[in-house]
């Protein structure tokens, strides 16, 4: 499974870890990610969706049907 979220489209980062000598190494920034089951009331089902946790807390604020449909129209999932 790859790491993106399914609703806001996030995925890994590529960057560098540091050292104090300031040797540079790659590393990825991978996102928050979380498996959750989400009931939609429209529709009277439970779907599941592997979703940030900045996700969640947006669902929580706006509800499921908004987010999903705000993913709709920005063509992060069809």
């Amino acid at each position: 499974m790859s790491k993106i979220c399914q609703l806001t489209g996030k995925h890994a980062m590529v960057g560098n870890n540091v050292s104090h000598s300031n040797r540079k190494t790659k590393r990825r920034f991978n996102p928050n990610l979380k498996v959750k089951k989400f009931y939609v009331p429209e529709t009277g089902e439970w779907i599941t969706l592997k979703v940030s946790t900045s996700a969640m807390r947006t669902i929580a604020k706006k509800g499921i049907m908004n987010v999903i449909k705000d993913a709709v129209e920005k063509g992060v999932i069809s």
